[in-house]
């Protein structure tokens, strides 16, 4: 279930918004000692997140699953694209999405085929 952490929200500013604005927002919070920057959505049937920091470099693996478990339930499944090359959008050097279908699943291979179990 896709939930937002309504004290994350930033509610000052050009970007603020409320509660009112249900699933949508951006929000700011930090951990590691490093602030993060997300921008929630779910609008035309997907639950989506962009994230960036206040440093240069894209977010690692533990940060992204630290925003996925903000944002997400530990058992749903959540996805980062890689779109055929000529699909790409590029608005941010430094920032990841993730994103999650409405109303279906995403398929997945097996876990025996990801790694030992």
């Amino acid at each position: 279930m896709f939930h937002i952490p309504e004290k994350h929200r930033i509610k000052v500013g050009p970007l603020k918004s409320n509660s009112e604005y249900g699933n949508n927002g951006a929000f700011q919070f930090y951990f590691n000692g490093i602030q993060f920057r997300v921008i929630a959505s779910d609008g035309e049937l997907w639950e989506h997140v962009s994230v960036s920091l206040n440093v240069r470099r894209t977010p690692t693996w533990a940060e992204m699953c630290h925003v996925k478990n903000l944002f997400w339930d530990s058992d749903d499944c959540v996805v980062q694209y890689h779109p055929p090359k000529s699909e790409y959008v590029n608005n941010h050097t430094y920032c990841l999405h993730l994103w999650r279908p409405i109303g279906a699943e995403i398929q997945r291979p097996p876990s025996y085929m990801v790694g030992v179990i």
